[in-house]
């Protein structure tokens, strides 16, 4: 219940700060976070068994989450304040909901349980800890406004409502270096395409 708690943003109090993660399963898993993710990506292909059906739908799906993404970047100052406005408004970690969102197309684009359950076990790993750290750093640095940002904004699961004072900035998408994300999107679909169709 804690970890859903947390996802949703149930708590609306001014939390506690969080000691710091540590030990071997935290060190391992913000070591191997971005290490992991090809030969994940490459199995997951490998188990892949797409249909046209599924390969449509599955796309369209994970297209949604390179946009998430793509408006998260582009709202994003790092290291220039706290980001609070725009789609950081519904959720604190849009870039994250956005990579969920993702695996979600692809797992339905793979037609594939055992492709589809690898890329669940990576996410449920890696990502619940990350963003615990990204939140134990930026309230090291923010203090009190990060405190009050959490009591208003739910960790994951978006608030369903227009984000605030949106706006998008090329520029930072660009600096965020976020088109690896849409590069990535299309050398999946890439993948499933040839594997659908190319006998692979």
């Amino acid at each position: 219940m804690r970890l859903l708690d947390w996802a949703f943003g149930r708590r609306r109090t001014r939390p506690r700060p969080a000691p710091p993660l540590a030990g071997e399963s935290h060190r391992f898993r913000s070591r191997y976070r971005v290490g992991l993710g090809l030969p994940v990506v490459l199995a997951c292909g490998w188990q892949a068994q797409p249909t046209s059906r599924s390969l449509a739908a599955g796309g369209v799906i994970a297209f949604l989450g390179v946009l998430v993404r793509a408006l998260a970047a582009g709202q994003l100052h790092k290291h220039h304040g706290l980001s609070t406005s725009g789609v950081y408004a519904l959720t604190r970690h849009p870039l994250y909901l956005g990579s969920a969102v993702m695996a979600a197309g692809f797992s339905l684009a793979m037609n594939s349980w055992q492709g589809a359950s690898l890329l669940a076990c990576y996410l449920v790993v890696f990502y619940p800890a990350t963003m615990r750290r990204e939140e134990q750093r930026l309230r090291s640095r923010y203090a009190g406004d990060f405190d009050d940002y959490v009591a208003r904004v739910p960790c994951f699961w978006p608030r369903l409502a227009w984000p605030p004072g949106t706006t998008f900035s090329w520029a930072l998408y660009f600096h965020n270096a976020e088109y690896q994300a849409a590069l990535g999107f299309f050398a999946g679909v890439a993948l499933l395409w040839l594997k659908l169709y190319g006998g692979a």
